[in-house]
């Protein structure tokens, strides 16, 4: 409807003088009246009743525009339905429909997933990870070059707490589960002996400032737990289909982060407080940050100072997206109030996508009391009740590769139809359902239309100006909604109004199916409503796939 609204808004400019805007135009209570109303008229001297008038005389019907009439002090325009569905649905059945080249030779950088490897990752991971290469999608769709990255908290107190408990209880052994849980246990098992003991928090110590003077022996159990990390990782990711083009390590650049400090300290940027720790002032706006410890180990932020300035280095950024939990919000704010102090003019194009918290009905989770609910079991959990729920439905062929996508949708599209700000309880059994708003809804629909295209086999030319029910003109304009869509989430950078025209398109699809026999029609009817199946089926491949869900052809 977007290009009827434009070509409203044109001559509506033209002929009263007024610059009318195309989201001023608003839809008639009454389907009779037309299918664009304005009200301009009451923006000039005057009788507005007569204005309309006048305005609506200077309009003549053309392209989308088949008919202006008055009510009162409104013009309403009615839609050249022929040519608007010939123009949809020819424009829908290209390969590329729905995307744009808005922001070609912008390049953008998203950051996401940033796990420690010390533990498997958990359910927190899992949205930041959908939602990173979601958004990484969608910019794409909008013309962006997308730099995919991965921060790796590769060093710190945490991981040497889970090199000590290897080496206390270890025994050596390798691992005989996948590796990020085998590695956990030693963390969490360390975790709770400290909490008795606290001689072992300065073992740690100890042990991270022996790291950072490059000890042999302690680099070399360093390589080995973070390798398990690493393996036991890269299998949920490749299972969730989350992908990187460049991997960032702390370990390779904390010295530049007090390389940084250092120089903001000479500058007058950092102060040093009384423990000789270094911080930069930031009240009142902000709380002060502490960016180096009293002993002159570094921290999280020491690392992402000298990350962002490595990011802009190394790519030429027009934008660098960090997709970070809501919890960390002021650090954000702080992290760039003082990427600016240091003088780094790019920083504002450093950009906070920030997410709330998933919760399951089972509870709040703690990974340092090993109360944490792994992305790996909740994987499981749902690929499992998604082939019980194939079984229901009596798909019998492939039926595992059919649910282990049917869990992933259920689990994708329930993350990234929430406002990524709110925070979610994820619901399994309602997730895997084939009815409702669901991920699994949708790939039903996108089957369903694959099924009927099937069973049609070839057939002659179109004529869509007989497509004039109401149930095929709502999917009609439904699907020319789509562009519009993409291209305002790659300016807001979000995910769930994609999710939810997709469940809108899905409904007004069965509304269409039920009413408007496809098989069974004849002719250049039959042709007409043949192509408007396959374009809804190409929507909503298009549109699940910027999701990173896996549209399926049977189910």
């Amino acid at each position: 409807m977007l290009e009827f609204r434009k070509q409203v808004a044109v001559a509506l400019s033209k002929a009263s003088g007024v610059e009318v805007k195309p989201r001023e135009l608003t839809i008639p209570p009454n389907p009779e009246l037309g299918d664009l109303s304005s009200n301009v008229a009451f923006q000039l001297p005057g009788n507005p009743k007569e204005n309309s008038e006048k305005i609506a005389g200077r309009i003549k019907p053309r392209g989308l525009i088949s008919k202006v009439e008055t009510k009162g002090p409104y013009i309403n325009f009615f839609l050249n339905w022929a040519e608007f569905n010939r123009l949809t649905i020819a424009t829908a059945l290209k390969h590329n429909y729905g995307k744009n080249t808005d922001y070609t030779g912008k390049t953008a950088m998203v950051e996401y997933s940033q796990p420690n490897p010390n533990k498997p990752q958990h359910v927190g991971h899992l949205r930041n990870n959908l939602l990173g290469m979601a958004v990484s999608n969608i910019l794409e769709a909008n013309g962006w070059e997308v730099v995919k990255a991965n921060l790796i908290n590769d060093r710190g107190i945490h991981i040497c707490k889970a090199m000590l408990g290897y080496l206390k209880w270890g025994e050596g052994k390798e691992p005989n589960e996948k590796p990020d849980h085998f590695v956990a246990k030693f963390y969490q098992r360390f975790v709770m002996e400290e909490a008795k003991d606290p001689e072992l928090t300065k073992e740690a110590q100890e042990m991270l400032r022996k790291w950072e003077a490059g000890d042999p022996q302690v680099r070399a159990l360093w390589r080995k737990i973070v390798d398990w990390a690493y393996k036991g990782w890269n299998e949920t990711y490749s299972m969730t289909g989350t992908e990187f083009d460049v991997w960032f390590y702390e370990s390779e650049t904390y010295l530049d982060g007090k390389r940084i400090v250092d120089s903001g300290l000479k500058r007058g940027v950092f102060k040093k407080a009384d423990d000789g720790s270094v911080y930069a002032e930031l009240e009142p706006e902000l709380p002060n940050k502490t960016v180096l410890r009293s002993d002159g180990t570094s921290i999280y932020i020491t690392n992402d100072l000298a990350l962002a300035k490595r990011k802009f280095e190394s790519y030429p950024l027009d934008k660098s997206i960090y997709v970070i939990g809501s919890a960390q919000n002021t650090y954000m704010k702080q992290l760039f109030r003082i990427l600016k102090l240091l003088g780094f003019e790019w920083s504002d194009k450093c950009c906070h996508l920030s997410y709330g918290m998933v919760s399951l009905p089972e509870g709040k989770m703690s990974s340092r009391l090993g109360r944490m609910i792994y992305a790996d079991d909740l994987l499981d959990e749902v690929i499992n009740l998604a082939e019980k729920e194939a079984e229901k439905k009596g798909i019998s062929e492939d039926v595992k590769e059919t649910a282990k996508h049917v869990g992933l949708a259920a689990i994708k599209f329930n993350f990234l139809k929430v406002n990524h700000r709110k925070d979610i309880l994820f619901e399994k059994e309602k997730a895997v359902s084939f009815e409702g708003d669901t991920g699994p809804y949708v790939q039903y629909a996108h089957a369903r239309c694959n099924q009927i295209i099937e069973k049609l086999g070839s057939y002659g030319k179109p004529n869509y100006s007989k497509l004039t029910t109401l149930h095929e003109r709502e999917l009609v304009k439904k699907i020319s909604e789509f562009p519009e869509i993409v291209r305002e989430c790659g300016e807001t950078l979000e995910t769930h109004p994609i999710a939810n025209y997709l469940l809108e398109l899905t409904h007004t699809f069965s509304d269409f199916y039920a009413n408007c026999p496809v098989i069974q029609s004849r002719g250049s009817l039959r042709a007409a409503r043949a192509d408007l199946v396959k374009a809804t089926k190409g929507v909503l491949s298009t549109g699940l796939s910027l999701l990173g869900i896996k549209p399926l052809e049977k189910m």
